[in-house]
């Protein structure tokens, strides 16, 4: 085949084109693409939850890393359980501040104790985003959590329906004041006790998120009502705590009682299959936690606006649910019925609040 010179001159043309365009492409490819240092300080190693919270942050950045002209790099550090746990973070995070990254993500063991932490990293103008539990001093360009207050609600609502209306429920509390997410959910499962129009009364409330503190409740709780039909229900405000006191009460034989709880734990779970004591598990999407919280600093770092506050919904686990539960580390299914409320509130609510308040 034969080419002219102006048939050379056309191709040679077209090719320099070609080439240029490509350049100019990878060019800006390398200017746009940034390494956004983040620095991240979690709460425990060994809270299952919380371990998949942060096992779905960690799988967000690599998805980030993989599927965008940016990178991710992560600094991560982790406080540890019980009071040396908040004397940990403070100081995790003195260091992170230190080092002046893009953004730091927190996981609060304390709501008060880290107020003097936040302000320190406001100063430096480090943005900072909470997520689980937020603090009550300083700035945060974002606090994302479970919708604890619904997890609560899920409960009473749940163990309104196992009652009449006029039987007035004996009820222990497994609490923790100090946690603001442990609050809420406290707050939802007596809220919709009164929504239901369910008679109760609060006979006494006790303190654990962890199992050690869950072990001596229960303990307490057998010592206090020792009589079988002397409680109705136990609302524990996590399955840190709560497993071990329906452990304590497993073994005590207080079938009788039921126990309304929130998390997710696969124990729990199997406790439910079972017919051990608990009766319904408002669980948490916990890897979805840590995944909105790494998309939402991410989307912060590129200079998009990001909701105040992001709330998750939470899943309520019983025999006629399980089938349709996805696991910790699972997304957010499709709505269904609660075969147990009945009006215009039957429906489980799986969507995302997001406040700018």
């Amino acid at each position: 085949m034969k080419y002219n010179l102006k048939s050379i001159l056309i191709f040679w043309g077209f090719m320099k084109a070609v080439i240029l365009g490509l350049f100019c492409y990878l060019f800006s490819f390398s200017i746009n693409a940034k390494e956004f240092v983040i620095g991240v300080s979690y709460w425990s190693a060994t809270i299952e939850g919380q371990v998949a919270m942060s096992k779905g942050l960690e799988e967000q950045a690599v998805k980030i890393n993989k599927n965008s002209n940016d990178r991710i790099k992560l600094i991560t550090k982790t406080a540890g359980d019980g009071s040396n746990g908040v004397r940990n973070q403070i100081k995790q995070m003195d260091e992170l501040i230190k080092l002046n990254p893009d953004l730091i993500i927190i996981q609060p063991t304390d709501t008060a104790a880290l107020g003097p932490s936040l302000l320190k990293a406001n100063a430096k103008n480090i943005p900072v985003i909470t997520y689980d539990q937020f603090i009550v001093q300083g700035q945060t360009v974002s606090y994302i959590t479970s919708n604890n207050y619904q997890a609560g609600h899920l409960g009473g609502e749940y163990i309104a329906g196992k009652f009449d209306n006029k039987y007035i429920l004996k009820i222990i509390l497994v609490e923790f004041p100090s946690i603001s997410s442990t609050n809420e959910r406290v707050h939802g499962f007596i809220d919709a006790l009164k929504e239901s129009g369910q008679a109760y009364k609060v006979i006494e409330t006790f303190n654990a998120v962890e199992p050690i503190a869950g072990a001596k409740a229960g303990e307490n709780i057998l010592k206090k009502y020792p009589a079988k039909g002397s409680i109705d229900v136990i609302f524990t405000v996590n399955d840190g705590g709560g497993l071990a006191v329906v452990d304590a009460l497993s073994k005590a034989d207080r079938n009788e009682i039921l126990v309304a709880t929130v998390d997710g734990d696969p124990s729990s779970v199997r406790n439910i299959k079972n017919g051990n004591l608990t009766v319904i598990d408002s669980a948490q999407f916990c890897a979805e936690i840590g995944r909105e919280s790494l998309n939402t600093a991410y989307s912060f770092l590129k200079g998009k606006k990001v909701a105040k506050k992001i709330l998750i919904p939470t899943f309520p686990i019983t025999k006629e649910t399980i089938k349709k539960y996805p696991g910790w580390m699972g997304k957010v299914p499709e709505t269904f019925q609660k075969t147990w409320v009945k009006g215009q509130n039957s429906f489980w609510n799986n969507k995302y609040k997001r406040i700018n308040d």
